[in-house]
């Protein structure tokens, strides 16, 4: 997959305390409306996050008490890199206390053709011995390189993020220009 490449999160468990309610929010606390990229069935909801913030991972690493920073992007010029990150809150837990949420991510160039197409892949499999309402970052991060002979235009990004225990299925899209 080119322009794609994987990245290893780890701080997928590393929960933001102050976020511990029902629903995706701001670091003010104020629950976000449902957008193309933040959804919420009930009580489960999922995010994707677009920054160029190469220390986002540093920034997520932070106390738990302490609400991280981020810069959304929405532009990336030839030699740029932009994270593409998800998020889901209140996962359903099993009989066993393990989350079951898998991730399809699909990559879409400015022309209609596929970057990158991956299915069934597990985003937030996981005990978890904290609490479900805060907001956890998946396994699933992408990180784009804008190289030379890579279509200008608009790129989008489709996440869908299925939460097998609660049987619901949040579809997420994204998008950023490549000058």
């Amino acid at each position: 997959m080119k322009s794609i490449r994987a990245l290893a999160l780890l701080a997928m468990l590393m929960p933001l305390t102050a976020l511990a309610q029902p629903g995706v929010r701001d670091a003010q606390g104020n629950l976000l409306p449902d957008t193309l990229a933040t959804q919420t069935v009930g009580d489960f909801s999922a995010s994707i996050l677009i920054t160029a913030d190469p220390n986002w991972q540093q920034k997520w690493e932070t106390p738990p008490d302490v609400a991280p920073q981020f810069e959304p992007a929405t532009e990336v010029k030839e030699g740029g890199d932009l994270y593409i990150l998800s998020f889901v809150v209140n996962p359903k837990l099993d009989d066993k206390g393990m989350t079951n949420v898998r991730c399809d991510v699909r990559l879409t160039r400015p022309d209609g053709s596929l970057s990158g197409d991956e299915h069934d892949l597990p985003c937030f499999v996981t005990p978890l011995e904290m609490d479900p309402r805060l907001v956890y970052l998946t396994s699933i991060g992408v990180k784009f390189t804008a190289e030379a002979g890579d279509p200008k235009g608009t790129w989008k990004v489709a996440i869908t993020v299925r939460d097998n225990n609660r049987n619901v299925t949040l579809p997420l899209q994204s998008s950023f220009e490549m000058r």
